[in-house]
């Protein structure tokens, strides 16, 4: 099931559609009847041990003795249990077969129990845990290894002393507001994944508590920053990380990380542009269902999104089969923060690449950011079209205007 599941996630993000994971509760095939006649009907322990291991097993001995007998008219939904018994009661709550009454109100108020979360529990403990620390862990391995081998990269001509605008400053606040509110993002998110393993061992239950309650009132209120900024850095910069074909070029030359020079790029180069899109699309997707488990139960987006899928034939194209689209409420939600999750893992491991060559991996790079002024000569180095671009708008600029970026 588990790699079901990771295969249909590399198949949608590869794709870019809407979010999506196959559901945990298909069956493989229909299960052979079992003779429960020495057990007078009820479960037998080969079921129970087939149940551990994951197998599908024949429930409609359970499913169907609920207490609904059409010549006891007294056994109903909730009211007075006649001749049902408390377990056939439960039978009937786990399967939805009871008529059940609510005051409240909402898309999962008559939901009193669900069985289909422990695969998302199992998950969230382990796999999610587990891959998402070696996916950073080794992340921040490769970029130290990286830095050891290659070094900072210098600038490599004399410096001029003259510097040019690289961004202004609606520029970079919308950087910074992006970047600092993910990085808050980031850290409450991973504490609250991994409280329970990493801190609780270390300074008890008592300690993690008021850190866990802050730790979801900061990600839950300053994730609007980070959607706000999104927006910004979208309409700012999306012209200029459009594909050319001196992207082409830029990336069979590495960037000219790995040799000496540096191929001719506009304002952005190609690696620029593979973090702004990563940023966008996953930032997009995080949103999504971060929205989602802002409002449990009123933005649900798997199911739909599985009929989608069913549609175009994706599922079968890489034999998984048709997706689940009947979902609980409960389902959509499990769905949702494994989602968020997995794309914060994968967002924040490109985040870690892009801090690492705007501080210590490259020089002069971080005055972009800082000051918005950078070395004319680190500019012609890295963004020589660029800079083309900027002299050729101030030779045209009338006498004593600033000419605009």
């Amino acid at each position: 099931m588990l790699r079901r599941f990771l295969t249909l996630i590399l198949t949608i993000q590869l794709l870019a559609v809407a979010p999506a994971a196959v559901s945990a509760q298909e069956a493989d095939a229909p299960a052979q009847p079992v003779d429960r006649s020495a057990t007078g009907g009820a479960q037998t322990l080969e079921d129970i041990l087939a149940r551990q291991r994951g197998e599908v097993v024949d429930d409609t001995f359970r499913r169907e003795d609920d207490g609904r007998d059409a010549t006891m008219p007294n056994v109903g939904a909730l009211g007075t249990l006649g001749g049902a018994s408390d377990p056939e009661l439960w039978r009937a709550l786990r399967y939805d077969s009871a008529n059940i009454s609510s005051t409240a109100r909402g898309p999962a108020a008559t939901t009193l129990m669900q069985d289909g979360g422990m695969w998302w529990l199992e998950f969230r403990q382990g796999p999610l845990r587990e891959y998402g620390a070696y996916l950073l862990g080794g992340t921040l391995l490769l970029l130290a290894l990286f830095y050891l081998i290659r070094g900072r990269i210098r600038i490599d001509g004399e410096k001029t002393g003259r510097t040019i605008t690289r961004f202004q400053a609606v520029e970079r606040f919308g950087h910074w507001l992006l970047a600092g509110s993910f990085l808050l993002l980031a850290a409450t998110g991973l504490l609250t994944l991994f409280g329970r393993v990493a801190i609780i061992p270390l300074l008890g239950h008592e300690a993690f508590a008021p850190m866990a309650v802050a730790s979801k009132w900061v990600h839950n209120n300053v994730s609007w920053a980070f959607m706000v900024a999104l927006v910004m850095i979208f309409v700012m910069w999306v012209v200029h990380n459009l594909p050319d074909r001196t992207d082409i070029n830029w990336l069979l030359k590495g960037g000219g990380i790995f040799t000496k020079g540096h191929p001719p790029a506009k304002k952005f180069n190609a690696g620029q542009k593979l973090i702004f899109w990563s940023v966008i699309v996953f930032g997009a997707s995080i949103s999504a269902s971060g929205l989602s488990l802002l409002f449990p139960f009123e933005l649900p987006m798997f199911a739909l999104t599985f009929e989608k899928l069913n549609a175009l034939g994706l599922p079968q194209l890489v034999g998984l089969g048709e997706l689940n689209t009947v979902l609980a409420p409960h389902e959509e939600m499990q769905y949702a923060q494994l989602w968020h999750s997995i794309m914060s893992f994968v967002l924040i491991a490109i985040i870690f690449a892009h801090i690492y060559i705007g501080s210590i991996g490259m020089e002069g790079a971080s005055d972009a950011m800082t000051s918005g002024e950078v070395e004319e000569q680190w500019a012609r180095e890295h963004h020589s079209l660029w800079v083309d671009e900027v002299k050729a708008k101030e030779t045209q600029a009338p006498k004593g205007a600033t000419p605009a970026e």
